[in-house]
């Protein structure tokens, strides 16, 4: 009878301790959260990181350390986010390039693409702009491809550097229209735009924020954008796939991803503040105006997509025979 009450006793305590302990978890989360983002301050990233992480703020008073960390085409920057701890308090703002296309890209990466990495929330898409100058020849889609026909290997394609999303649509536009074009590198955007208005290259797949306030300006004309829909700031400028290539879409997407193993909890309620930001109209309008748009998906959806990317960019990057500047 003694060891039949010891074991009830001792059995009653395990409970009593399991659901003491259970209570003494703090509710998620209980210290500020660091958003990553592996890229300078002042960039596309940086400042679509600082709006996201405001809005959550706001719907939620939690706080957000926002930790800028560049380096190797943003692959500095995840690694520190892989190598944490999987607790949901450190975060990143992870693109197209150092998730799905540096992979490829880089000959050694410090993290695992595929594995390193639980997505958390899509966040937005920005595809890139095909412009050239107002003395340029070529009015549409149509007269840059005949004259690359007429002219095989003649025309120039400026890029802000190789492996780019610029670089690779520009090539993945040429091989869709069945073209040869010679590719022009440059160390960034900026140079780009700038040999582009000066008639050094023929033709540009910009990001948006390099050439809208030119092409807005009449320094610069659109032929197209990349994405499968026209762009709400440019609402004139028809799609590659308006323009004759049926499925053409390309975009430099930002996805918030945590360590892999962050607990399941933890990422859905992120991905919850994440979309509710998506949502307000100042956040919408924000976006539209630097050329992207809101891509809101559960981390399932998030997780597929990001999958898919990584076989599509890297397909791309093998096939191209593509290397680093």
């Amino acid at each position: 009878m003694f060891a039949r009450h010891l074991v009830l006793g001792a059995a009653c305590g395990l409970v009593l301790a399991a659901g003491q302990g259970a209570f003494a978890q703090p509710a998620y989360p209980g210290q500020p959260i660091r958003m990553m983002v592996p890229f300078p301050p002042g960039g596309g990233t940086d400042i679509v990181t600082r709006l996201i992480t405001e809005k959550m703020r706001e719907d939620t008073s939690w706080t957000f350390v926002v930790d800028n960390k560049a380096g190797a085409g943003g692959n500095i920057g995840l690694d520190a986010v892989a190598k944490s701890s999987p607790d949901g308090y450190t975060l990143g703002m992870g693109q197209t390039a150092n998730l799905a296309i540096n992979p490829t890209l880089y000959p050694k990466m410090p993290y695992d693409a595929a594995k390193a990495f639980t997505p958390v929330a899509m966040v937005a898409g920005q595809p890139v702009v095909l412009v050239v100058t107002p003395a340029s020849t070529f009015k549409t889609v149509a007269d840059l491809v005949a004259a690359a026909k007429a002219r095989p290997g003649m025309l120039t394609m400026a890029s802000a550097g190789n492996g780019t999303v610029g670089h690779l649509t520009g090539m993945l536009f040429s091989r869709q229209a069945g073209i040869q074009v010679t590719h022009v590198p440059y160390k960034g955007a900026g140079p780009a735009a700038t040999d582009l208005l000066g008639g050094q290259v023929d033709y540009y797949f910009a990001t948006p924020q390099a050439v809208i306030p030119f092409v807005k300006a009449g320094k610069l004309r659109a032929l197209a954008v990349s994405s499968a829909r026209r762009l709400p700031v440019l609402p004139d400028v028809p799609t590659v796939a308006e323009s004759g290539y049926k499925g053409f879409d390309t975009s430099d997407w930002k996805m918030i991803v945590a360590p892999a193993g962050t607990p399941a909890a933890v990422v859905q309620r992120l991905n919850a503040q994440v979309e509710k930001a998506l949502s307000k109209a100042a956040t919408i309008g924000q976006l539209q105006a630097e050329g992207s748009v809101p891509m809101p998906m559960t981390p399932q959806q998030a997780a597929a997509f990001l999958k898919s990317e990584q076989k599509r960019w890297g397909d791309l990057v093998r096939g191209g025979n593509v290397r680093i500047d």
